[in-house]
């Protein structure tokens, strides 16, 4: 089967698969992590068409939504990617891409590397801040129920694996537990470019939601 055909069968079911899921995890998010690898990978050597598939495959069924089962994601994704005959070597990357994508607190080590994971991880990155990422992270909180900020509960640094993947404190604490801390943490020279005006954006966010807060403004 030609390449492109796969790409365009692999949107046409992931857009299936994530038609009921919550907001900040659709088929949009999905599109645009989609848009910004590919964008992303114009500026590096790696395989355009696992960058392609991993990028669309990446939340597939993100553990989070799953009970936390974190091979779910690369089982679904080799079921489909098997079924369409792709290369083993293809689908074998494409899974450990998803494997390893998952920002899990920041401490946890990631024992998988490759150009395409570095450009997705990048692209899923970026959509975690900036306008976007805000959004995304108040429509999460909202989802879970979470209170929007508590000045008594403060942001909980250095983490382990399972305390951030438990955590039920306020969405603002988010900023400081993730959004914040992803502009060190990109890989590609055009993430890293991407990703300063978004820290920013999000840097005067919080600026103007502490005033709002006091009724400063």
């Amino acid at each position: 089967m030609h390449k492109d055909s796969i790409i365009q069968q692999t949107i046409t079911y992931i857009q299936a698969e994530l038609s009921t899921t919550e907001a900040g995890h659709n088929w949009w998010h999905i599109y645009r992590v989609w848009k910004l690898a590919k964008r992303i990978a114009q500026n590096e050597d790696s395989d355009q068409f696992v960058v392609e598939l991993g990028a669309l495959l990446h939340d597939i069924a993100d553990s989070k939504f799953h009970n936390g089962d974190e091979e779910i994601g690369p089982r679904k994704a080799r079921e489909f990617l098997s079924a369409m005959a792709v290369d083993e070597e293809v689908i074998s990357h494409v899974e450990q891409i998803i494997r390893h994508i998952s920002f899990k607190g920041g401490n946890h080590e990631q024992t998988f590397r490759s150009p395409e994971l570095d450009i997705i991880q990048d692209a899923d990155r970026l959509d975690a801040m900036g306008a976007i990422g805000i959004a995304r992270t108040f429509n999460y909180g909202g989802h879970k129920g979470r209170d929007i900020y508590d000045p008594a509960i403060p942001p909980c640094f250095n983490m382990t694996k399972e305390e951030y993947k438990n955590s039920n404190t306020p969405t603002l604490n988010h900023f400081y537990e993730k959004l914040l801390l992803l502009k060190e943490r990109m890989n590609t020279r055009m993430g890293k470019e991407l990703a300063e005006e978004r820290h920013r954006f999000m840097e005067l966010y919080l600026e103007q939601f502490y005033k709002e807060w006091e009724g400063v403004l």
